[in-house]
C-alpha cells in the first residue's frame, strides 16, 4: 500500500522539479521566437526569427540596439579559459597533495574551500577596495581573474580529491617498483587515470567562471565582461534579444557537455579495451 503512494508522489515530485529547473528556460526560448514588434511577454504576436538575426546583425536596425556581444563575449571566454587552466592545475596539484596526510592539512583544506563560501559580492568589493588602497588598477584579466581562480579553484580541488579517494595506489606502486620516475609515472599511469576528473574539473570551472557576475562587478573596470555588458545594457528594460541570446548561451552549455560526454566515452572505451588486454595476457 505504501508502495503505490510513494511511487507516484516522488514522480509527482521529480516531475514539479524538473518543470520548476527547466520551465524558465523554456519561457525564454519560446519569447525568443517574437515578432519586430513583440516583447518580453505572452502573448506571441508573430513567430519569427527576428531577434536572432537581430542579434547577429543580420537584420536592419531597429527600435533595439544591439547586444555588446562582440569585445565582451571574447573578453567572458578568455577570462575562463585563463581561470580554467589555472584553477584545474591547481586543484590536480592540491588533490595529489592531500593524498598523503600532512600536519596543517585541516587548516589548509577549510582554507582552500573557504573561496567557494565567503559571499562574491563581499570578496569583489573587498578587492575592490585592496586595489585602490595599494594603487593597482582593476581589470578583467587581473584582479576579476585572481577572484575568479580563488572561487573555482575549490571547486577544482573537490573534484580531484573525490578521484583521488577512489585512486588505486598499487598502479603507482607497480611502475615505481620498475624504476620509473615519479614524474614519468604520473606523466603515464596517473593521469590517464584521471583525466575523467580532470575534464571535469575544467567544466565545472569554465562554466563558474563565464558566468560570474557578483566577483566581477567591482574588479573588472572599465571592460566588461559579457554578464556586465549584458546587465548594464537591460538593467531598465528588457527586449526578447536577450532571450535569444540566452537560448544560444544554452546551447553552447549543451555542446561542451556533448564534447565532454564524447571525450569520456573514448576514454570510457579505451581503458576497456586496455583492461580487457590485461585480463587476455
Amino acid at each position: 500500500m505504501e508502495s503505490r503512494i510513494l511511487r507516484p508522489t516522488l514522480g509527482l515530485y521529480a516531475a514539479a522539479f524538473l518543470l520548476f529547473l527547466y520551465g524558465p528556460m523554456i519561457v525564454l526560448t519560446i519569447l525568443s521566437f517574437q515578432g519586430p514588434e513583440g516583447g518580453p511577454q505572452f502573448p506571441v504576436q508573430d513567430w519569427s526569427l527576428y531577434w536572432y538575426k537581430q542579434l547577429l546583425g543580420l537584420s536592419e536596425a531597429s527600435r533595439v540596439a544591439q547586444l555588446p556581444v562582440g569585445d565582451s563575449l571574447l573578453r567572458s571566454i578568455t577570462l575562463a579559459f585563463m581561470t580554467t587552466v589555472v584553477s584545474t592545475v591547481l586543484g590536480v596539484m592540491s588533490a595529489e597533495a592531500f593524498r598523503t596526510r600532512f600536519k596543517g592539512s585541516g587548516p589548509a583544506f577549510y582554507l582552500i574551500i573557504l573561496g567557494m563560501m565567503v559571499p562574491g559580492v563581499l570578496v569583489g568589493l573587498g578587492m575592490a577596495l585592496l586595489s585602490s588602497t595599494l594603487g593597482i588598477s582593476r581589470a578583467w584579466w587581473g584582479t576579476s581573474f585572481v577572484l575568479h581562480v580563488v572561487y573555482t579553484y575549490p571547486f577544482a580541488f573537490l573534484v580531484m580529491l573525490a578521484i583521488f579517494n577512489r585512486f588505486d595506489r598499487t598502479v603507482e606502486e607497480a611502475a615505481l617498483s620498475l624504476g620509473v620516475s615519479p614524474a614519468q609515472t604520473f606523466r603515464r599511469v596517473t593521469f590517464p587515470i584521471i583525466f575523467p576528473g580532470v575534464l571535469s574539473a575544467m567544466l565545472f570551472s569554465f562554466t563558474l567562471s563565464y558566468d560570474e557576475f557578483a566577483r566581477t562587478l567591482f574588479t573588472a573596470g572599465r571592460d566588461l565582461t559579457l554578464p556586465l555588458a549584458i546587465y548594464g545594457t537591460f538593467s531598465v528594460e528588457i527586449h526578447p534579444n536577450i532571450f535569444a541570446f540566452g537560448v544560444l548561451t544554452t546551447l553552447f552549455s549543451f555542446t561542451l557537455l556533448v564534447i565532454y560526454g564524447l571525450l569520456m566515452k573514448r576514454f570510457t572505451n579505451r581503458a576497456a579495451r586496455f583492461a580487457g588486454q590485461e585480463d587476455n595476457g
